[in-house]
C-alpha cells in the first residue's frame, strides 16, 4: 500500500492530466469551430464573388444579344435596300435576240428586247415573289431606272445590248411559272423571235449595289424627346 504523500501525488498527476486533457479537447472543439466558420466565410465570400462574376456575365450577355439583334436589323435593311450581295434558290432567264431578222427597217423594234419588255419581266418575276434581282450583274433596287437607248438598253447608267441575263432569288417554280404564264411577255416575245430560256437554280449569287443613293426632296425626320 502507497504511502499517503504518494497517493497525493498520483491524484495531483490526474488532477494536471485531466486539466490538460481538457483544455486539449476545448481547444480542439475551439480550433474545429473556428475552422469551420473560416470555412462558411470562405464559402460566402466565394459565393458572393461568383455572384457577381454571374451578373456580369448577364449582363455581357444581354448586351451581345443586344448587339447581335442590331446586327440583324442592320443587315435586313442593307438586304431591302440591295447594298449587300445575296445567295439564294431562283431562276435564270437569259434573253437573246434573233439577229436573222431586218434591223433598218420600221419593224425592226419588234425583234428587240426593249425596255418596256425588260420592265414587264420584271414586273412579273416580283408579282411570282422574287426577293431580289439582278440584270447583267447590276442590282437593283427601288430607284433602278431602265432606259431604253436607241438599241442597247441602261441599267443603273450602265448600256447593255442583248444578251442579258436576269437572276432572280426566290422559290424556283413559282418564279418559273409567273414568267410562262399564257399571253405572258414572254409567250410574246417568243412571237418575235426572241430566244428566251429559264433554268431553276438550287443556288445563285446576285452582287450588291454599288451606285450612289440620290435624294433630292427625301430627308431623315429629327428625333424629338
Amino acid at each position: 500500500m502507497l504511502p499517503k504523500k504518494g497517493q497525493v501525488s498520483i491524484s495531483l498527476v490526474c488532477v494536471v492530466l485531466g486539466i490538460i486533457l481538457a483544455v486539449q479537447f476545448k481547444n480542439n472543439q475551439d480550433f474545429r469551430y473556428s475552422l469551420q466558420n473560416q470555412r462558411v466565410e470562405d464559402l460566402t465570400l466565394r459565393l458572393s464573388s461568383s455572384e457577381k462574376e454571374i451578373a456580369i456575365l448577364h449582363s455581357q450577355i444581354r448586351e451581345l444579344q443586344s448587339a447581335d439583334a442590331a446586327h440583324k436589323e442592320a443587315q435586313r435593311i442593307a438586304m431591302g435596300a440591295g447594298t449587300l450581295p445575296l445567295t439564294g434558290p431562283g431562276i435564270i432567264v437569259t434573253l437573246e435576240e434573233d439577229r436573222r431578222q431586218p434591223i433598218n427597217t420600221k419593224s425592226s423594234e419588234l425583234y428587240l428586247i426593249r425596255a418596256e419588255d425588260m420592265l414587264k419581266i420584271l414586273n412579273e418575276l416580283r408579282a411570282g415573289g422574287a426577293e431580289a434581282i439582278a440584270i447583267n450583274n447590276q442590282r437593283l433596287i427601288t430607284g433602278s431606272g431602265i432606259i431604253q437607248n436607241g438599241q442597247s438598253m441602261s441599267v443603273n447608267g450602265t448600256d447593255f445590248a442583248a444578251p442579258f441575263e436576269i437572276r432572280a432569288i426566290g422559290d424556283p417554280a413559282t418564279l418559273e411559272n409567273s414568267l410562262k404564264m399564257r399571253g405572258g411577255v414572254i409567250e410574246t416575245l417568243s412571237f418575235w423571235g426572241i430566244k428566251i430560256t429559264v433554268s431553276q437554280q438550287p443556288d445563285i449569287q446576285l452582287p450588291a449595289y454599288t451606285g450612289v443613293f440620290h435624294f433630292q426632296y427625301a430627308k431623315p425626320v429629327e428625333q424629338t424627346d
